[in-house]
């Protein structure tokens, strides 16, 4: 199951997450972002032992996407420990994501 995050938890579900979190940054509108929800939601089923997988609405939560300098979306970080450990711009199937995953591992 992915979670939803916002501007408002970020810090607490992100950051503060003992779990690696890798976090979708998309929109409703964005159509390379609906091809990769399945295989986020895959990859969440997959490693939800290990990783959280988050999507935050960049829309919806500005703060957070201008934080983290995201220009394009899909943009997917990894935070492991509060700390950007990878980042996948784009969308290019489901090998990238799950290296990004394995990087928090």
């Amino acid at each position: 199951m992915i979670a939803a995050v916002t501007d408002n938890d970020f810090e607490e579900e992100v950051l503060k997450n003992p779990k690696p979190v890798l976090v979708d940054l998309w929109a409703v509108w964005c159509g390379p972002c609906r091809l990769a929800e399945p295989i986020l939601e895959e990859l969440a089923d997959q490693y939800k032992e290990q990783v959280i997988v988050a999507k935050l609405d960049v829309d919806k939560n500005p703060a957070t996407a201008q934080k983290y300098n995201v220009m394009s979306i899909p943009t997917t970080i990894l935070f492991k420990n509060g700390q950007e450990v990878g980042r996948q711009v784009g969308f290019s199937g489901k090998a990238p994501f799950e290296n990004l995953i394995k990087k928090g591992l």
